[in-house]
């Protein structure tokens, strides 16, 4: 494995850490999260926001809807080849509980770590254009959904958990993730239909 592939398959774990040392001991805005991972990475900030919302800080109430409208605000951007992201200020200035969002962080270190250790940079293709477009835009019609999700215990969870894998597998340049993503987001429907 060379430098690079090793680099970017510590990047979830990195996005962790940024995150949690841009953590106060009261409360943390999405600005301050945003500002703290940089304008730029749109994978990272994905990743975050997903990851915290599949962690049992999704307890927080509109946390979901939060999340969807984060996500599909950058999955448009994306879209429209923005180089850096923006948010209104009515999200921005939204707060969570710094103490349950770091106990979401300490949720997701052990999984996290796991699946690093089997991401490494392949079937690069399918995280370019046209190719990335089909995951992008059924991400952002599930987005549409996750605020009804609140409804039914755990589904938001699972709605994230999706996110996060293709959020991470645009961090690690991993294709076959990007496939895991997608089959799992049209096992979501069935899974919400049984819940």
């Amino acid at each position: 494995m060379t430098g690079n592939d090793s680099a970017s398959t510590h990047a979830l774990s990195d996005v962790l850490d940024t995150l949690e040392a841009s953590l106060g001991d009261d409360r943390v805005t999405v600005g301050d999260v945003v500002d703290n991972l940089g304008q730029a990475s749109f994978a990272s900030i994905m990743l975050v926001f997903s990851l915290v919302a599949a962690s049992p800080a999704s307890a927080i109430p509109g946390l979901t809807a939060l999340v969807a409208m984060i996500v599909l605000t950058l999955v448009v951007q994306m879209m429209l080849g923005r180089e850096s992201l923006w948010l209104p200020d009515l999200v921005t200035r939204k707060g969570m509980d710094s103490a349950k969002v770091k106990k979401g962080i300490a949720w997701v270190r052990k999984p996290v770590a796991w699946v690093e250790k089997l991401l490494k940079p392949r079937l690069t293709f399918l995280l370019r254009t046209p190719w990335l477009w089909l995951p992008m835009v059924l991400i952002a019609g599930l987005t549409l959904f996750m605020p009804f999700m609140e409804l039914v215990p755990t589904s938001g969870s699972i709605a994230s958990a999706v996110i996060a894998l293709f959020a991470a597998s645009l961090l690690t340049r991993d294709g076959v993730l990007t496939c895991l993503s997608l089959a799992l987001l049209l096992v979501v429907p069935l899974t919400l239909y049984f819940i």
